[in-house]
């Protein structure tokens, strides 16, 4: 079975304790890439939140809306980053699309959250303070959006 085009309309989850350290997962695929959660919509109507919840819990098995992670600890930053799709990850999209836009948002989790991976999607994870963090991100996104972080997470 053929595998259906990814739309190009993605969130950026910028996983972070109260302290602001920040989450970082290394991608499978691209060993030495380090990110935050990231993901794509999984139909063009999906709502942002929806996303958000679904690759956290896929890429991290945090799942938002527990006890410890309550649905209020996601909050849209109201950021949308519009970048070209990197070559190597274009054969994912239609034929002929080659900009995504990401949405950004922000997830507050307790300090020593247990972090699962997805194996087929991520080799190591770690926790770093923020300026650390952003510049271990390979996406200039990312790095942008974890440099945000101390006034993002203030408000």
């Amino acid at each position: 079975m053929k595998r259906a085009h990814k739309i190009p309309e993605s969130v950026l989850v910028v996983i972070h304790t109260p302290a602001l350290e920040v989450l970082l997962i290394e991608r499978a695929d691209k060993p030495g890439y380090w990110q935050s959660v990231t993901g794509s919509k999984d139909h063009v109507d999906e709502p942002l939140q929806t996303t958000c919840i679904r690759e956290v819990a896929e890429e991290t098995g945090i799942e938002v809306g527990s006890p410890d992670v309550p649905l209020d600890a996601l909050r849209d930053w109201h950021l949308a980053n519009d970048y070209e799709i990197y070559p190597v990850w274009r054969h994912r999209y239609a034929p002929g699309v080659t900009r995504n836009i990401e949405h950004v948002f922000g997830l507050t989790v307790p300090a020593g959250t247990p972090v699962v991976l997805s194996p087929r999607e991520h080799l190591r994870y770690q926790w770093l303070p923020w300026r650390e963090a952003a510049d271990r991100c390979f996406s200039p996104s990312n790095a942008e959006a974890v440099l945000q972080l101390p006034r993002l997470a203030a408000l």
